[in-house]
């Protein structure tokens, strides 16, 4: 897989990860379990774009 298809499939994950985050802190009672979870997910997606933007 080619190094920009390979960012731009981390940015849409990343991204799409932001997206549930969003929607799950709008709920009454939000999954604050699922949600640490998701962050910690992101963050890594988000390490991972900017060691591959560093080569």
């Amino acid at each position: 897989m080619a190094l920009a298809a390979h960012l731009e499939e981390l940015s849409n994950k990343h991204a799409k990860i932001d997206e549930t985050i969003h929607k799950e802190m709008k709920y009454p009672a939000p999954d604050t379990v699922r949600i640490t979870a998701l962050k910690k997910q992101k963050l890594q997606i988000k390490q991972k774009i900017a060691l591959y933007n560093a080569q």
